[in-house]
């Protein structure tokens, strides 16, 4: 896999570029973007750079993380707080994400999407009421292991970290096992549209588009 040096900002704006000239012409459907990548890679800040952009081309944004999806306490830590196989399969409400964000963007579909369902923080049901994103509109999801689960993704961009540097930039070592796990399972570098490379931040490359 060959890869070229780039700079968030040239990035964010090369997949808003994409997207937006991927749309269909009538506005009548949504595109989804997703940002995969551990939290070790800045995926957060680049789905928002990506919207900022998209927003600049004047493109109606819903920007969501798998965060504001998780499980109740409960159910995450059934086997443990610190266990890789729930963090891998159980902590994201995969169920939620299918039915409260992309059922609604669906052809024919409402599309009016829950920002998030759940705080982790207080472990209660954050009660966020409901946006609508026009049709023309774009999703941009982020979090890790989204390749996963046949989201319906138009662009799915992995941000890729070398072992080494996963686990020199992990702030909770024992969440690499799943990591591991989600390599041999998955492959979300040879099952991403784009693939960057993030193992220094200051100095991200990517595979470029189309490959």
């Amino acid at each position: 896999m060959r890869y070229e040096a780039i700079t968030w900002d040239r990035l964010a704006e090369a997949l808003a570029g994409h997207v937006d000239a991927s749309a269909p012409g009538d506005g009548g459907t949504w595109l989804k973007v997703g940002i995969d990548g551990p939290p070790a890679a800045p995926g957060a800040e680049l789905a928002a750079a990506l919207a900022e952009a998209l927003r600049a081309r004047g493109r109606p944004v819903h920007l969501a993380g798998t965060d504001g999806f998780l499980r109740p306490a409960s159910l995450r830590y059934e086997y443990g707080k610190q266990d890789p196989d729930a963090y891998y399969g159980g902590w994201t409400d995969t169920g939620a994400l299918w039915r409260e964000v992309f059922g609604p963007l669906e052809p024919g579909g409402t599309g009016r999407v829950l920002p998030d369902l759940w705080d982790p923080a207080t472990d209660r049901a954050t009660r966020s009421p409901y946006v609508t994103l026009p049709p023309g509109g774009v999703l941009v999801l982020h979090g890790p292991f989204l390749l996963g689960h046949w989201f319906p993704f138009d662009l799915a961009v992995h941000l890729r970290l070398s072992p080494a540097a996963l686990a020199r930039r992990t702030e909770e070592p024992w969440t690499l096992p799943a990591f591991a796990r989600y390599e041999t399972e998955v492959d979300p570098a040879g099952t991403a549209d784009v693939v960057v490379r993030a193992d220094d931040p200051r100095h991200p490359a990517w595979t470029g588009l189309g490959r």
